[in-house]
């Protein structure tokens, strides 16, 4: 019997495609953002109030004085939209532990349940957060898939027509699945994602502790158009980087072997400093294409820069049939993600 995704017709399609909802979790940890949770917590907010009259919102909360709080912040049109899931958390990167969604031609919905190892066994604790899919099993009702290795849903992004795009520096880092090789762990995307096609960039961004998720350097906006980041000071230590990631989208071609449309995308600059926990974080994973792509909407992060004005020009001129929402993430930087990075869509069948 079939047994993979893949050989039942799922596959993950592109974020575009329409949503039932958009899943969160709420924003808490002091560590993840010291001095800073409030600012967060504001974030949130501005961001469910941009999401509820497009489509539904599913919260996750540890508690009932958790979700009673916020509900009582939640004066805003759509807010009836919000479905508070009481499921305690460790912390809100739900991207890179929660359900990756999978829907077939039939009108099933489906998802895959990766190991998630706190990016490569970085921090003990956030690695509960592995369990999350495995408790929302019985509140989605639909069929889930273990593929038994470690995976993170910023390390992927995919078009909706057979190609998956990724990194070396995360895929292939020996803290993840020493134990594949680069063609058995395309073998686990095309069979669990529905792909034909793996594309491979180099490195991520500088500061970015996730080992260079793609969701910070190069996003699908069409089946055939590509956002990239770039860096225009030769002299930041991103130039060479995102330099070498252009020049390979450059060449490769889509799953029918046609050339894909590039779109570049400045970085915002240096984004950093002094935190109040004494951390000296010079260089945060601070990119304006690390944005969410919902129904009617695209949530897309700024930093109070010079570029966030140009950024957010090129974003609206890719969605005309979207209100692209500027949000100020740098206090949510400083956790190390911003929009795309605590959001998960679900898409309808």
């Amino acid at each position: 019997m079939p047994n993979v995704p893949a050989e039942l017709g799922f596959y993950m399609p592109a974020e575009w495609h329409p949503h039932r909802a958009t899943w969160l979790s709420w924003p808490k940890d002091p560590e993840t953002w010291p001095g800073r949770v409030p600012q967060v917590e504001q974030i949130f907010l501005q961001m469910i109030a941009a999401l509820t009259p497009h489509e539904r919102v599913n919260l996750l909360v540890d508690d009932e004085a958790t979700e009673f709080s916020v509900r009582a912040r939640c004066n805003f049109d759509g807010a009836e939209n919000i479905r508070f899931q009481r499921i305690k958390t460790i912390d809100s990167w739900i991207r890179d532990y929660g359900p990756n969604f999978l829907i077939n031609n039939q009108g099933e919905v489906a998802f895959n349940h990766w190991c998630f190892n706190a990016w490569g066994n970085k921090y003990e604790e956030l690695k509960k957060d592995h369990e999350i899919p495995g408790q929302l099993e019985n509140i989605l009702n639909v069929r889930r898939f273990e593929p038994g290795i470690v995976m993170e849903g910023g390390s992927i992004e995919v078009n909706g027509a057979g190609v998956v795009l990724t990194t070396e520096q995360c895929l292939l880092n020996p803290n993840r699945n020493s134990h594949l090789s680069r063609s058995e762990i395309e073998k686990y995307l095309k069979d669990y994602l529905g792909a034909t096609k793996v594309l491979w960039l180099g490195d991520g961004i500088v500061g970015d502790d996730t080992d260079g998720h793609i969701d910070d350097i190069a996003r699908f906006v069409s089946p055939t158009r590509i956002v990239c980041a770039v860096e225009d000071d030769p002299s930041d230590t991103n130039y060479e980087i995102l330099r070498d990631n252009l020049k390979r989208l450059e060449r490769v071609t889509d799953a029918n072997d046609r050339p894909f449309e590039m779109v570049t995308v400045p970085m915002p600059g240096v984004v950093g400093g002094e935190s109040t926990d004494t951390r000296n974080l010079d260089h945060l994973p601070a990119s304006y294409v690390n944005f969410y792509i919902a129904n009617g909407v695209v949530l897309a992060p700024v930093f109070g820069q010079p570029n966030d004005a140009c950024a957010i020009e090129i974003l609206q001129g890719l969605f005309p049939d979207r209100r692209v929402t500027p949000i100020n993430c740098e206090p949510l930087v400083w956790g190390m993600g911003t929009i795309h990075c605590v959001t998960q869509q679900q898409p309808k069948a």
